[in-house]
């Protein structure tokens, strides 16, 4: 489907014989459409280097895949709908016309208690955190283990995929900003190499697991019992990895919107139920890397957008954040050369 067919269904379409009526919020690789009580989840018909949604049937399996992976954490994911089109009708739902798509129905959750919206407006209860924290703890104690080997150069690779975004810090902060992803990069491969046997430890301690990918505020619901979602479906090696890996990612972004002490009851609270995360001093180190590692990844993402962004008030947000985030990471990699 293409954006225009988007809007017409969410304009004109019909679901359960009601007319659709919903508001539309678009990522870089799907749209929602959000309405009273469901919001429906439709895969762009794209590919990149990491995920493949350019034919309707690899849509479908990879809509399949989310259902599954998601429904580990949370009860919000009913089904799988296609989307028919017959005689100018939009349908989500079984009908006669023919399949243009497919859909991830899911329940309509309370936009206001989405966690990065509830950090915006300073009203997180440091209990729900803590709940938080547990449940994410008991997921990964029961997560499938994945065997395998660490990889350096792979390891190096991801981190300096950050110099893709050179180009743009350097026309937008300056010469002297840029060398900060240089300094970055540098310091990541030489961090890789030295703990790579620890690296390689933890993977044999079993601490590899097949866990969310994604755990960022965004993708979290602050309910009296916290509501996880979409995790990451379109690539597994994203999705299976290093338990403080999956950590860092919340604890870092909880950081970013100045929320040290929140980030620090989360780690608190999730070393009470696994412990085993952190068995060696050289652990701790290897934390503060990943939450540079994660630091390093989302500004990236927001630097990347601001590239293709065509409205100048959005993609000043997006330089925004990137650059934000981009500090971070300046901050872990200061920490760490402080603590080695």
């Amino acid at each position: 489907m293409k954006r225009h067919d988007v809007r017409q269904l969410m304009s004109e379409g019909i679901f359960e014989d009601k007319p659709i009526k919903g508001e539309l919020e678009e990522t870089n690789i799907s749209w929602v459409i959000l309405t009273e009580n469901h919001a429906f989840k439709i895969k762009k018909e794209i590919r990149l280097s990491f995920l493949d949604y350019s034919t309707l049937e690899l849509r479908k399996e990879c809509c399949q895949k989310e259902l599954e992976l998601n429904r580990r954490f949370s009860s919000i994911y009913l089904s799988i709908l296609p989307i028919t089109y017959d005689q100018g009708v939009w349908k989500i739902g079984e009908g006669a016309g023919k399949i243009m798509d497919y859909a991830v129905c899911m329940k309509r959750m309370e936009s206001a208690k989405r966690l990065d919206t509830l950090l915006k407006h300073h009203d997180v209860d440091p209990d729900r955190i803590i709940l938080l924290a547990n449940q994410v703890a008991h997921f990964h104690q029961h997560a499938e283990v994945i065997k395998g080997a660490f990889n350096l150069e792979k390891a190096k690779e991801l981190f300096s995929d950050l110099n893709s975004v050179q180009k743009v810090v350097l026309k937008e902060f300056g010469p002297a900003f840029s060398d900060t992803i240089l300094k970055l990069i540098s310091f990541s491969d030489d961090f890789l190499s030295r703990h790579a046997i620890r690296f390689e430890e933890r993977i044999k301690e079993g601490l590899t697991k097949d866990v969310h990918g994604d755990l960022h505020c965004g993708n979290i619901f602050l309910y009296k019992t916290p509501v996880i979602f979409d995790c990451i479906e379109f690539q597994d090696a994203f999705r299976q990895i290093d338990v403080l890996y999956e950590i860092a990612f919340m604890c870092m972004d909880l950081e970013f919107f100045g929320r040290n002490d929140l980030s620090n009851l989360f780690l608190d609270a999730y070393k009470k139920i696994i412990l085993a995360s952190f068995q060696k001093d050289e652990d701790e180190a290897i934390f503060l890397y990943y939450k540079c590692l994660r630091a390093n990844v989302r500004a990236k993402v927001f630097l990347l957008n601001s590239m293709t962004e065509p409205i100048s008030e959005k993609k000043a947000q997006e330089l925004t954040k990137g650059k934000k985030y981009l500090d971070l990471a300046m901050e872990y990699h200061r920490n760490l050369l402080e603590n080695n």
